[in-house]
């Protein structure tokens, strides 16, 4: 039986139990840490951390008491405790704290994303600049990766494989050489074709168009044109041999008609039969519910950067926006903000090719080949279906 004085220094009932340690420290030891991990949890950025954002990246550092070392936010180790986390603005700031960099994340190092579109882009000055299309082993070679990642790591970032990228250099080249070399033969060569019979095989996928009727501004070729109307205003609808080469939109006919032969001067604008009617009324529904799809094939020509960007905006799904910087990064180009404006100012697919659903940085939008007004329908349009 307990005597009265060991009765009477028992705790009153619903009190917290001190821990064996003089002065109850071990009820303060948890208090602190439950302080620590509850200041952490507040800040804002910890559901950076815990979601490994790349987008945070090189905007604030985290260190972890614990193991003595800093990560950038996207580290892909296990998350720590975050009673053991302190936030810092830069990697100096952690170091003078007394931590070292994780060699996980390596956050003095550029950012991931950023180191891969930078091997990226050198890939693509190398196929720029060589004479004959790279192998893929030639490839990975001057980068020092293996072949596979390569390809995979090429493809992610540009949309493009390595090959693709390689012929579409070829045929801008091409394209150049034969409005400046004396005959066909020699800008063949000069593009870096071995061979005439292997260019001419893939001159009509080039072009659109023999070598003899590039040059000479699209003469001898037949494209069938019409002229509607929809929702939006006129609209016009070419067609090539190779699919549809052009969809506009205008207030003015007759302008539509004089853009369409500017930009091929010597090719026969012929008027579309019944059937071109037909393919001409897809167009004006897929416009008017872009939900729809446009399923033909579409001839599509322009330089291998403008090819890129219009490869990532059709692959923007309806009712989708991107920012023209995050377009740039799609493409492995993060710097090459204006020139994904260009491009899409350059785009001679209306809707098909949809350069509508690229904004501002703040969601506002920019300038439209066919006007801001037109722009802002088709958003409105698809936002609602």
């Amino acid at each position: 039986m307990k005597s009265p004085r060991s009765l009477c220094s028992l705790p009153p009932e619903g009190a917290a139990i001190p821990s064996g340690r003089p002065g109850g420290i071990g009820v303060k030891t948890r208090t602190r840490t439950e302080a620590l991990a509850a200041a952490t949890v507040a800040d804002p950025r910890w559901a950076g951390v815990v979601a490994r954002e790349a987008q945070a990246d090189n905007t604030f550092f985290y260190s972890v008491r614990t193991t003595g070392v800093y990560c950038r936010p996207s580290c892909a180790a296990r998350a720590p405790r975050p009673e053991n986390v302190a936030f810092h603005a830069s990697g100096a700031d952690a170091q003078r704290a007394g931590f070292r960099p994780c060699k996980r994340c390596r956050p003095d190092d550029a950012p991931r994303a950023e180191r891969q579109a930078a091997v990226v882009a050198d890939l693509c000055r190398f196929i720029e600049g060589a004479d004959q299309a790279p192998t893929l082993d030639a490839l990975a070679q001057h980068a020092g990766i293996s072949a596979h990642h390569l390809h995979r790591l090429f493809k992610r970032v540009t949309g493009l494989t390595p090959k693709a990228y390689a012929a579409a250099q070829r045929a801008q080249r091409v394209r150049q050489q034969l409005a400046r070399s004396e005959t066909v033969t020699a800008a063949i060569f000069d593009a870096g074709y071995n061979s005439n019979g292997r260019f001419y095989a893939e001159a009509d996928r080039v072009l659109g168009m023999t070598p003899t009727h590039y040059r000479a501004g699209g003469a001898d070729t037949d494209i069938r044109f019409a002229i509607g109307a929809c929702s939006l205003g006129a609209i016009l609808v070419a067609q090539s041999a190779r699919g549809v080469c052009a969809i506009a939109l205008g207030d003015d006919p007759d302008a539509l008609a004089r853009e369409l032969q500017d930009r091929f001067p010597n090719a026969r604008l012929l008027g579309g039969d019944a059937a071109f009617e037909r393919l001409v009324a897809r167009v004006v529904g897929f416009v008017e519910a872009p939900a729809l799809g446009l399923d033909l094939p579409l001839d599509v020509r322009g330089t291998a950067f403008q090819q890129r960007v219009w490869q990532a905006l059709r692959a923007l799904p309806a009712g989708a926006t991107a920012s023209y910087a995050e377009v740039a990064a799609r493409i492995g180009a993060p710097k090459a903000v204006r020139a994904v404006a260009q491009a899409c100012g350059a785009n001679p697919l209306a809707v098909a090719i949809p350069c509508h659903r690229v904004v501002r940085t703040d969601g506002a939008l920019s300038g439209y080949r066919w006007g801001v007004a037109r722009k802002r329908a088709l958003l409105a349009r698809e936002a609602a279906a």
